[in-house]
């Protein structure tokens, strides 16, 4: 799913084109006309083959960008966006082919319609309870709670909540074949140095509780330190997204998020629009590339 075209995304399709031909076979799924716009713009010499069965790969062709076309529905970009989603979606469910989403900008959908985020919205229209996995080359997390408002996380730290949630990634994490390798585990409080033994709040008592009821999870663990010694292969718990995001993308070279919890292998570049260096020709290609590698 090529997402939003106000974007690096394009860029990044061009520029990892040669890379990956003979590596990796995948369908882009878009408007074709919004992507002839943008490689004419570009200058760029990519040809396109349009595949009208994205079932059928035997008109496929490396040396082309394959393109399945969705035709524009809308005047407006938020209701195109969110069909060639569900499009994506019901495609990954039919062949179970893995489905990676670009970037996008939730500001566009969240000024029309309920949208947290892709992982959430997946979801939604799945009927099941995802879960935002963010995999790196040094380590991996997972935030308990995501897009939602920083004011509101204390509301989800009960025991109920907690235990219902580890249970939930354990199972999925097992079930869902990424090959992460995953050899601890670790989760970090919630209140500065783990609420200096309950005197900043119960919450971290509450964490250290439900902990105890699986032994696989080491902590909690203060987050201002956790992450100054680094155990390879090692999938942190945080309690809220940027607890565990700032060092994740800050220490991770390569990096993607994995979206655990749907029926097929669901990926996406761990990075924005970028829409400040759009056309610049400066966007960083790893984590794109290593989407489709992986």
């Amino acid at each position: 799913f090529l997402g939003d075209i106000d974007s690096i995304n394009i860029e990044l399709v061009i520029k990892s084109f040669d890379f990956l031909k003979h590596k990796v076979n995948y369908i882009l799924i878009c408007n074709k006309n919004d992507f002839l716009k943008s490689l004419f713009f570009k200058k760029s010499k990519l040809k396109i083959n349009e595949i009208l069965d994205p079932i059928n790969f035997s008109i496929y062709k490396k040396d082309c960008v394959n393109i399945y076309n969705i035709e524009n529905i809308s005047q407006k970009k938020h209701i195109n966006l969110i069909n060639q989603i569900k499009i994506s979606n019901n495609l990954a469910n039919t062949t179970k082919y893995d489905l990676i989403t670009m970037p996008i900008n939730k500001t566009i959908f969240k000024k029309n319609m309920n949208f947290i985020g892709m992982t959430e919205y997946l979801g939604k229209i799945n009927q099941t309870r995802t879960f935002m996995l963010m995999h790196g080359d040094k380590f991996s997390i997972i935030p308990m709670t995501t897009h939602i408002n920083l004011k509101k996380v204390s509301k989800y730290i009960n025991s109920k909540f907690i235990e219902n949630f580890l249970k939930n990634i354990f199972y999925n994490i097992k079930k869902t074949k990424y090959g992460l390798n995953i050899q601890n585990i670790k989760f970090l409080c919630f209140n500065p140095h783990c609420s200096e033994e309950g005197t900043l709040g119960i919450e971290d008592i509450k964490i250290k509780d439900v902990l105890k009821k699986f032994k696989k999870i080491k902590g909690p663990y203060s987050g201002d330190s956790i992450f100054m010694n680094i155990e390879k292969n090692t999938l942190y718990i945080s309690t809220y997204h940027d607890q565990a995001l700032i060092p994740f993308k800050i220490l991770n070279k390569k990096s993607v998020n994995i979206t655990i919890g749907l029926n097929y292998r669901r990926l996406s570049p761990a990075h924005g629009t970028a829409r400040e260096i759009k056309n610049k020709s400066i966007a960083d290609n790893n984590s794109y590339v290593t989407c489709l590698l992986l």
